[in-house]
Parts: C-alpha cells; structure tokens; sequence
C-alpha cells in the first residue's frame, strides 16, 4: 500500500518538517560547500539526526533525509561510497512516522541557482534520467517509506524521474514562479495532468516557492489532479545564487497556511528557512 495513503488514512492532513539546511545553519554550520547540508553526512551526521528530532520534537509527522544535494559524482570527488552515504541519510531519519528520501534535481548539484530555473545547457530528459538513476535506485531500495522528488523546476525533470520510479512511492514537489506555473514557465495544470495517471505517484504539489503563489497553485493542482496535494513553501525570502544570500521578507507563511488547508492540502510544512518554531506552529492548526 502507498504509505502516504496509509497515514493519511489515520489524519485529515501530514505535518512536514522545515529546512533541515536552516537549521544546521542555525547551529553553527558552514554550509558553503557543493554538497551543502549533505556535506555533514560526512563530516557531522550527529547532527543531521539532531535536526530531525527537533522538527519531530515540534510535531512534524514526515521528516525528509539529508540527500537533496548528494549527487553520486561529488560523493565520489569527496572519496566517499555513495551507496553508504545514501543509506545513512535514510537511517539518521529514522524514528519518524514517515521518511521521505530527499530527490533535489540536477540543478542543486551544480549549486548555481539553476534548479530555479530549469535551464540546463546540454541536458535533455534521456540525459536528466540518466544522471539520476544511480542515486534514484539506491534510495529507491533503502528502508526509506517513499521518495521526495522535490524542488523541481522543469516538466522535462519530472518526466525523467517518472521513468526510475519502480518499488516506491514518491511525492513530486515543483519550485514555482507564479501562481499558475513552475520554474520554467510551464502551467503546473499540465504537470499535474501528467502525473495524476502515475500509479507511484503518491502526492503532487510546491515547495521553495513564495507563500503568496500558493493559494492559486493548489487551485490549479486541484483542476487537474485528485491526488493529494503537498505544500511546503519557504519563508518569503528569494535565495540570491549570485551573491549566495537570501533577500526579502519572511512574511506569510503562517498567516496563509489556514486558507491552504481549507483548499484542500493534505500536506504541510516549511522549506528553506523555516525551522522548527514555525513547524510548532504549524501544528497547533490541528487543535
């Protein structure tokens, strides 16, 4: 059985957590390097596991594993086993009522921005496939309870990755521009009418997106899908890849969640820059 049907059988909605780089960073970390928070995997795994208890601590029924950016190849430019990297970042996660394993796309791995874009020179969707497979496979035969493909920014990636689900389920969550359409500019209407016939698609939805485009994001999902729908936006700011600093206002969030529950998210949580304070507040929505 999808084990997000399961637990959503139990409650009217799931609890995400919040960043987990927010939060290393809150404690002290460095996270400049091309691995960023997955670089503590090697370094500090500690305190990865200590991130995750303290979302579980504020409520969080989900948490997602530390392998958003650990792509294969830099594991191995590390002198790392990627195999065992990956496994570990499913097993520091452990505990949780749900373990979703962290899938970033492409463009996280280059760590230039590009994930908010989905402008990839060179790389096409047999290409995108391809890259992915290796880290796709191991996390897709690790205890971990589903997939997160998360922060994607093209219909190009998603069709990629749609092709390597085989034994898990997996949420697809897309990085947003508006209110209508992803990163790169297509109608999040026609990702979700892709996808809604995937039979290992357990859950559509956004994250790393401004909360003031959530509201018509799930009205455009709930137009082309019945699967539940997933939210996990960020705080407000815009992350400046250039100057590698975030800028704006962290305005929104927990005013607007009521209304995207009301719309019918089925699940809830924080992405970059949201930490387990606005996750305890997230979850007194359930009283």
């Amino acid at each position: 059985m999808d084990p997000l049907a399961k637990l959503l059988a139990t409650r009217e909605w799931i609890l995400l957590d919040g960043g987990l780089a927010t939060e290393l960073e809150a404690r002290g970390h460095d996270l400049s390097d091309r691995l960023w928070s997955a670089r503590l995997l090697l370094d500090a795994p500690e305190e990865i596991r200590a991130v995750h208890r303290s979302y579980l601590a504020a409520g969080a029924d989900c948490v997602v594993t530390s392998s958003y950016q650990a792509s294969t190849a830099e594991l191995r430019r590390c002198g790392a086993d990627p195999r065992a990297v990956l496994l570990r970042s499913v097993a520091l996660a452990k505990g949780a009522p749900l373990v979703a394993a962290g899938v970033g796309p492409y463009g996280a791995a280059l760590a230039d921005g590009s994930e908010y874009t989905g402008r990839y020179p060179g790389m096409d969707e047999a290409r995108l496939a391809s890259w992915h497979e290796e880290r796709f496979g191991i996390l897709d035969e690790s205890d971990a309870d589903l997939l997160a493909c998360e922060t994607l920014p093209s219909l190009e990636e998603a069709r990629a990755l749609a092709t390597l689900l085989h034994r898990k389920h997996a949420w697809f969550s897309f990085a947003c521009r508006d209110a209508t359409s992803i990163a790169d500019g297509t109608p999040i209407r026609d990702v979700a009418r892709f996808l809604d016939p995937q039979p290992n698609v357990a859950a559509i939805g956004v994250n790393c997106t401004h909360p003031r485009h959530v509201n018509g994001l799930i009205d455009e999902l709930r137009a082309a899908t019945g699967k539940p729908i997933v939210v996990y936006p960020n705080s407000g700011e815009a992350w400046d890849a250039r100057a590698r600093q975030w800028r704006g206002d962290a305005s929104g969030l927990l005013d607007l969640a009521p209304a995207w529950l009301d719309r019918g998210a089925r699940m809830l949580g924080g992405c970059c820059r949201v930490g387990p304070a606005q996750i305890r507040a997230l979850a007194t929505l359930r009283s």
